[in-house]
């Protein structure tokens, strides 16, 4: 079975690497004809043709002796050239047990002889074939001669694909030459070389964009084109390769050391002055890497180029040399973004654990905090830290919630159904709170279950709030109006304001942990969280201190007025089963 998919792979990417040289179906071409007619002569033959090798047929991109433009591939001899990638000869297709009744040997076909049109990559794209109407064998010299000839023939092909690998802007080779002259340099140096590339990115996406805007497209063809000649000094009698819209790439100069490299370029960003009306509206950064010559991919060296460049916009220096734990990093975060999507509709790898909210008052279980959790099959649990955050800065935030408030308010259903009247939170992104129908989705999953509005709390954080304050209020709003209730969650940590507060639509205040844990050993945080407590409910809410996880700071917590506690120190996240089990100890006792 691998072997398998190994094959279907290489012929997905033979496809692709012909598909991208764009000769199929385009008009005859002097040049391909002129190799072709040669090749009928030096074989004394009546049949010659460039046989490019597509999904199901050959198609002839230059022929001669042949009328139709394309033949079936099946039981083609070019198509065997193609997946073997090496020359065939045919002495006679009538005595061959597989070629015998092809659709070349039903036209009267008997000899054949095909050499491989291999690309610098590896991939055949076909063959330059010559073909006879008797059968005849095959000297070496001719073999050779027909491989000359393929190799005139993709010469000609690389030629004709160079037009598309300079940028028409800058002048400059694009990422595709790039690509192509990397994988070169196993010819002039011995494998497994070091060697060092660079890119260098004259603006973020966000600094182009507000840029464009102010400036429009001749602001950036201007800045790209003004860049050239400072970056041609850069990489000395190397190539600058422009590889995206303001990025460029160049290799090392010969001995350059990782050190005198990055002091060159880190003088030319110390160097590099702003210029034009929108010329402080963009900074440059730099990523260095180091590299394997023949064996690191172009394309993951590029990639690792374009991870370290956008790594140093977060450095002092704008320069930053690549590192593979960090590029580990954003290979899981892309990873769990993928896997998450897929969990999501999936019957068994996601599920609720539930966290008390204790009253400090009588001890007694108000309501719980519905919590998402995940149970990989291959990579086991993963933490709610790790990929909670990533939920909300990707299109997964809406999937997500819908997700948890259906599972949420089914199990409030069950609870109420068996006489628990508990209340259920669930955790609201910021995007949500933007979605037009948000509101209306909520109320008809509580109406659904035939569960009043009261029994569901949505906690949101304050940063949620203020990315569209306007929206978000709207949403709150609309959402108080019949009868839901709303928490801020993580209060204290966000954009809290007087007029902040005085201005919400919300009936509880959720003290973030971080405050809470530092009670019971700093009298600055203990006041905060006090004059915290006093604040919310002079303006009429009621507070839920994060984090509870001794008896001294729920005391402390108790002694402050608040009026609700969730923490470790009662329970933690649990199953519903658990959950009851938990409930009726706590009713016995």
């Amino acid at each position: 079975m691998n072997s398998l998919n190994h094959l279907v792979t290489d012929e997905a990417s033979r496809l692709d690497a012909l598909q991208q040289l764009q000769l199929l179906d385009t008009a005859p071409n002097d040049a391909f004809d002129r190799i072709t007619r040669m090749a009928a002569q030096l074989f004394q033959l009546p049949i010659a043709a460039v046989s490019l090798t597509d999904v199901d047929r050959q198609w002839f991109k230059s022929k001669v002796g042949v009328e139709h433009a394309a033949i079936p591939r099946l039981k083609a001899p070019c198509a065997t050239v193609a997946q073997s990638g090496q020359l065939v000869a045919v002495p006679d297709l009538l005595e061959d047990d597989y070629f015998r009744d092809s659709v070349l040997a039903d036209s009267g076909i008997r000899f054949y002889l095909g050499a491989p049109l291999t690309t610098k990559a590896g991939h055949c794209l076909g063959a330059m074939c010559v073909l006879g109407t008797e059968p005849r064998t095959v000297t070496e010299a001719e073999r050779a001669t027909l491989l000359d000839l393929a190799a005139m023939v993709m010469a000609q092909i690389e030629l004709q694909h160079a037009l598309g690998r300079i940028d028409p802007l800058s002048g400059l080779p694009n990422r595709n030459q790039f690509v192509s002259d990397m994988r070169d340099l196993g010819i002039v140096k011995v494998e497994g070389e070091p060697q060092l590339a660079a890119l260098v990115s004259l603006a973020s996406p966000e600094q182009l964009n507000d840029a464009m805007r102010v400036m429009g497209s001749a602001w950036l063809d201007d800045t790209v084109r003004a860049a050239v000649p400072a970056l041609r000094r850069l990489a000395g009698d190397g190539k600058v390769y422009h590889v995206g819209t303001t990025q460029f790439a160049f290799f090392a100069p010969l001995g350059a050391s990782l050190v005198s490299f990055s002091s060159t370029l880190l003088a030319w960003l110390g160097e590099r002055f702003p210029t034009g009306q929108a010329g402080f509206l963009t900074s440059a950064t730099v990523g260095l890497v180091r590299f394997a010559v023949s064996q690191d991919a172009p394309l993951d060296v590029l990639r690792n180029l374009h991870s370290a460049a956008h790594d140093a916009r977060d450095t002092e220096s704008g320069l930053r040399v690549f590192s593979a734990e960090q590029d580990a990093l954003y290979r899981r975060r892309f990873w769990l973004i993928g896997e998450l999507g897929r969990a999501l509709t999936q019957p068994d790898e996601l599920h609720l654990a539930f966290q008390p909210k204790v009253s400090l008052t009588d001890g007694a279980c108000l309501g719980v905090e519905a919590l998402l959790r995940w149970n990989h099959p291959q990579a086991g649990a993963i933490g709610p830290a790790e990929f909670i955050p990533i939920i909300e800065t990707t299109s997964l935030a809406r999937a997500t919630t819908e997700w948890v408030l259906a599972a949420a308010l089914r199990q409030l259903a069950a609870w109420h159904a068996g006489g628990v009247a508990l209340q259920v939170a669930v955790n609201v992104s910021a995007v949500n709170l933007e979605e037009p129908d948000f509101c209306e989705r909520v109320l008809a999953g509580l109406a659904r279950h035939a569960l009043p509005a009261a029994c569901l709390a949505l906690e949101l954080t304050e940063s949620a709030l203020m990315r569209k304050p306007k929206a978000a209020h709207d949403t709150m709003r609309r959402l108080t109006a019949a009868g839901v209730k709303i928490a801020i969650d993580d209060f204290g940590t966000g954009y809290s304001s007087l007029a902040y507060l005085q201005d919400m639509s919300a009936d509880v205040v959720k003290i973030d942990q971080s405050f809470v844990r530092g009670m019971a050993n700093d009298e600055r945080t203990l006041a905060l969280v006090t004059t915290m407590i006093k604040l919310s409910h002079d303006l009429g809410h009621r507070v839920v201190a994060e984090g509870v996880e001794s008896a001294e700071v729920a005391q402390l917590l108790r002694a402050a007025g608040c009026d609700e506690a969730q923490g470790y120190h009662y329970a933690r996240p649990m199953a519903p089963a658990a959950l009851a089990q938990w409930l009726e100890q706590r009713e016995l006792s």
